[in-house]
């Protein structure tokens, strides 16, 4: 029997980093809310009834939107959506699909918890993809991430 790979959200690649730090804050929200909704779908897909990471993901549309900013919502929302994904008792794509709302909400507040919400949703694909070939899975992914914050970086520029 194959060993079950493991997948650190601690893991950086450098050129999305640096990519990130260049990016202004509403992009870099952007960027991680199009991150996450790429994967949200494993959320419908198990039958999920817990509605707090959605409300992060449309609390960050709003911040996006309109620009109003109240530390009390954006927080409210991002540990919601992460007490969402402490009730899920198997580390599954699931539970990091609630992690990556609660961090891609956050970004909000920070920039840098875009980070965060692309390494969670990265996670959620590996754990989706055990069976299979995760780390192929993870690299093609990691790969549309970069692509699409360097999209979004030209496209700003070019505005």
């Amino acid at each position: 029997m194959a060993r079950k790979s493991k997948f650190s959200i601690a893991t950086r690649e450098n050129r999305i980093i640096h990519l990130l730090s260049q990016t202004d804050h509403k992009t870099s929200a952007q960027w991680a809310l199009d991150c996450v909704e790429r994967i949200f779908f494993y959320l419908k897909n198990l039958e999920y009834e817990e509605n707090r990471p959605q409300i992060a993901l449309d609390t960050l549309k709003e911040w996006i939107k309109t620009g109003n900013f109240s530390m009390a919502v954006i927080r409210k929302a991002a540990l919601d959506s992460h007490a969402a994904a402490r009730k899920i008792d198997t580390d599954n794509e699931t539970k990091s699909v609630a992690r990556a709302c609660g961090q891609a909400v956050a970004t909000a507040h920070v920039k840098t918890h875009a980070i965060g919400a692309a390494s969670y949703s990265l996670q959620a694909i590996h754990r989706a993809n055990y069976n299979l070939d995760p780390e192929i899975a993870v690299q093609k992914e990691r790969d549309w991430q970069y692509n699409h914050l360097l999209e979004l970086q030209t496209r700003l520029n070019t505005n």
